[in-house]
């Protein structure tokens, strides 16, 4: 049987034109009528999404973030996916050849079915994320109430950012890592302050904790827990008599309390990424580049992690945020703010997206915060204006800082002073350092610069 390639190949080409741009397979098959009610849906199809990513990019990260809008994105996409995968079969149904053998019906309908599945695959996709995305925000945050003004007027919003190590051979999760981000509304201009795990004797905030520590936190009072910053959520966790609550959020509310009082600011929101977490969100990204100043000794195998410039997984970089070998806290917490600086530049879309599931996964699991889903589209606002304000860091170590002994008055002026409006033209050069004035150190050998070099 001669197979007629001639025609097959026309029909399929307006297919495939078709499937570019709705309607020309009906136009040049006399459907004049129907084929211009396809061309002028895909062309209002086409122009409502260039307009809303080219002139309403903050209205649609607003909508994102909204379960309900995303119940919506789900199945629009779904939607789309189907009409298009119908305007491609009924395309190839007015121009098909009549009489075809049944090696070129069979041709003709594979093409046809490829071209639906590389229309539908996009479309389905864009639907698994805004389910994975809605899932995650259903979990992670709270619901809450429509707020004209976000941040009530307020002036600066202050965060607990902490970070949890549930290391083995030890019950329980210590913050090893507690930031406090003091972010101006309306231009984005961002102090961090930095306290270390090992403050001594730290204030409790009013009420049956003060009760049971009146002259400081000082936790069960042996070895295993001396009574350090680091040890106050799970102390909460443990005791919920005295600080009553559901699990997570009692030991996150008395240390926010807690980091409140130290500070002398009131902290409006916190969050808490658990490390194991975080290892797995460098896993989805494929891995972070830091530099390393000198080796790193790691883990009970004897690893090293070798000084230079180095790709790191999520293990590795866990070690290089970590480890304390032949370093000490306060060298610690500065490769730790190299590290999240890292992840935060490295992070791009592209790689977000390859490993969007882990990282929603991640996020369900290891993080927890008091962040409503109302206040999310102020918040991506915000983080927008952050990118490019001016960002300064003040971290509470010695020598300013005796740890054993803490001068808590003089915390407090320190981050009044860090907080004090900037001079008119004051430079605004993203990440640069406080300089509090000297202070002769406390802790011998304990001086540390404030800012680690990355």
């Amino acid at each position: 049987m001669r197979i007629d390639w001639r025609n097959l190949g026309q029909a399929l080409g307006l297919t495939l034109a078709s499937a570019m741009v709705w309607g020309i397979a009906h136009l040049v098959a006399g459907r004049t009528r129907t084929g211009l009610v396809l061309a002028g849906a895909y062309t209002l199809l086409l122009g409502t999404v260039f307009t809303a990513v080219a002139a309403f990019r903050f209205a649609l990260l607003d909508l994102v973030v909204r379960p309900n809008w995303l119940t919506g994105l789900i199945v629009t996409a779904l939607a789309i996916g189907f009409c298009w995968s119908a305007v491609i079969v009924s395309s190839y149904r007015v121009v098909r050849p009549a009489g075809l053998g049944r090696l070129e019906r069979g041709i003709g309908t594979g093409v046809v079915a490829l071209l639906c599945l590389l229309v539908a695959v996009p479309t389905a996709f864009a639907g698994r994320l805004a389910y994975v995305s809605r899932d995650v925000l259903l979990t992670v945050f709270d619901g809450g109430t429509h707020r004209p003004d976000p941040w009530a007027g307020k002036r600066r919003v202050n965060i607990l950012l902490a970070g949890a190590d549930a290391a083995g051979g030890r019950p329980g999760a210590r913050t090893d890592s507690v930031t406090v981000a003091s972010v101006d509304t309306r231009t984005g201009d961002t102090v961090l302050f930095g306290l270390p795990r090992n403050l001594e004797h730290v204030p409790m905030p009013p009420g049956p904790a003060r009760d049971a520590f009146p002259q400081g936190f000082t936790g069960d009072g042996d070895e295993t827990t001396p009574g350090l910053l680091n040890e106050v959520y799970q102390w909460a966790e443990d005791h919920p008599r005295i600080a009553p609550g559901p699990p997570k959020d009692r030991g996150m509310r008395l240390l926010r309390d807690t980091v409140s009082g130290i500070l002398g600011l009131r902290i409006d929101y916190y969050a808490m990424l658990d490390m194991k977490g975080f290892a797995q969100i460098i896993n989805a990204i494929g891995g972070v580049t830091v530099t390393i100043r000198q080796d790193i000794p790691y883990g009970l195998e004897g690893g090293v992690l070798q000084a230079g410039r180095r790709r790191l997984d999520g293990r590795q970089a866990l070690w290089y945020g970590r480890s304390r070998t032949d370093s000490d806290d306060y060298v610690r917490m500065g490769r730790q703010k190299c590290l999240l600086n890292a992840v935060a530049k490295q992070a791009d879309p592209m790689a977000v997206l390859r490993g969007f599931e882990q990282i929603a996964d991640a996020t369900k699991r290891y993080v927890t915060t008091d962040v409503p889903q109302d206040m999310l589209p102020a918040v991506l606002e915000l983080s927008e204006k952050i990118k490019t304000a001016h960002i300064r860091s003040l971290q509470f170590v010695p020598p300013l800082v005796n740890t054993a002994h803490p001068d808590w008055g003089l915390i407090r002026r320190e981050v009044a002073t860090a907080l004090r409006p900037q001079r008119p033209g004051h430079s605004r050069h993203p990440a640069r350092s406080l300089q509090p004035s000297p202070r002769p150190s406390s802790s011998p050998g304990a001086a540390q610069s404030l800012d680690l070099i990355c």
